[in-house]
């Protein structure tokens, strides 16, 4: 079966990314959306936490810069909202399982069933096969999506947000918990271009500054007639390499699309940039992806 494998894994260092269709079952994915439903079922929103989240920059800067929420949730299970799902005094217009956009960013840590995932035996075998020595998982994300509302993630990429040196140590593991289709936002790439190192980054600003985070470069022009787009089954993985520029477009179906996604960084010879929002804390090294 050696020989088998290796197309695929050839063609994920040719493209920066994978199609793995199938590659959770129907009832692992089942298992995420209904243990999330509980989690959403509890949550209390801290009034001062009901920060929107938005991808564009200026946003970027004010939601989340602004927002220790944000910076201090590399280790804990927290919630993000749509734009619009909130009044002036931070009351829900809508039902709350339909405002949220995402909840991050340690559920691989805390949470029994997407600990499960994460660790699962397929996700280390594949780990393997991607030839990961000391792979260690930063980070963790539940994304929405939701009917209507669910916001668009404009072309990125990944080590933007998750800087390592050198460069090419970062892996996304995306998995499609319903299918996701053209109509209800899948994901968008440039095949080839994670070949160009990064242009742009999101760095911790200095102490006393208006925001807790600055982008450092710019995000080039991307040609959209350059991305094509990778609709996915449910239970189907899709590998993102750190560097691939990525993006999805808003939801203006009547169906979510609900994904987990979790990111790997080959520890080994590898320095996690200091300036990076997310660090890991005495509560909570980031942990081994090997069991």
């Amino acid at each position: 079966s050696g020989e088998q494998q290796s197309p695929p894994l050839f063609q994920f260092h040719k493209d920066g990314f994978l199609v793995l269709e199938q590659f959770f079952s129907a009832e692992e994915c089942d298992s995420m959306r209904s243990q999330i439903q509980r989690i959403v079922a509890e949550m209390e929103v801290p009034p001062h936490c009901r920060t929107a989240f938005s991808t564009k920059e200026e946003e970027q800067l004010q939601a989340q810069g602004s927002s220790d929420y944000f910076l201090t949730s590399g280790d804990k299970i927290r919630f993000f909202f749509e734009k619009g799902v909130l009044d002036e005094k931070g009351d829900f217009l809508v039902a709350k399982e339909k405002s949220i956009s995402k909840i991050g960013h340690a559920l691989h840590a805390y949470d029994p069933v997407f600990k499960q995932i994460t660790h699962s035996p397929k996700v280390q075998e594949l780990g393997r096969k991607l030839g990961l020595e000391r792979p260690v998982v930063v980070q963790s994300m539940y994304i929405f999506k939701q009917p209507g509302i669910g916001g668009e993630v404009t072309p990125h990429q990944d080590a933007t947000f998750l800087h390592t040196e050198p460069l090419g140590r970062i892996v996304g593991f995306w998995i499609a918990l319903e299918d996701a289709t053209k109509e209800n936002g899948c994901l968008w790439f440039i095949p080839g271009s994670h070949t160009n190192g990064i242009s742009r980054r999101m760095v911790r600003a200095a102490s006393g500054a208006s925001t807790c985070v600055e982008f450092v470069g710019s995000e080039p022009a991307y040609d959209d007639k350059q991305f094509i787009p990778l609709p996915i089954s449910k239970g189907g993985l899709i590998l993102i390499h750190g560097e691939v520029v990525h993006k999805s477009e808003l939801n203006s179906s009547e169906s979510s699309r609900h994904a987990f996604t979790f990111h790997v960084m080959e520890a080994k010879d590898t320095t996690w940039s200091k300036e990076n929002w997310l660090q890991p804390t005495p509560e909570l090294p980031f942990p081994s992806l090997y069991t």
